[in-house]
């Protein structure tokens, strides 16, 4: 993901900013690749809550309140993965390359268009 603005990894970026940030504060005895799991995953919960209820129209006809509110949940979840992937080491843009192709063999064009199977029920 190339930021265009800057001509750098956008990231990389984040990554070292949320590094920064939590070094700031002494974070990293309580980032640990459990608690930042888990912090995800409630943040994960908080976007799902956004959509409870709604329907499908519903979902992508969002007022502009609801948008921004679901747009800061986005970037928490962006965050929180970020920051799992610098401590655990990944490379989160190598990991997602790497699954897309992945993807692409399970779910080729010719069985999987118009189709919401699993890959295994292609």
């Amino acid at each position: 993901m190339k930021d265009d603005a800057t001509g750098g990894d956008a990231l990389t970026e984040l990554r070292l900013a949320l590094r920064r940030f939590a070094d700031e504060r002494d974070w990293a005895p309580y980032h640990t690749p459990k608690n930042l799991a888990m912090a995800l995953s409630g943040e994960a919960g908080e976007l799902i809550e956004h959509f409870q209820w709604l329907s499908a129209e519903q979902s992508v006809t969002l007022d502009e309140a609801t948008r921004e509110a679901v747009a800061l949940e986005m970037a928490d979840v962006l965050l929180y993965l970020i920051r799992l992937s610098d401590v655990l080491g990944v490379d989160l843009a190598d990991a997602a390359r790497r699954k897309m192709q992945i993807n692409a063999g399970r779910y080729p064009v010719d069985k999987a268009r118009g189709r919401a199977d699993k890959y295994d029920r292609l």
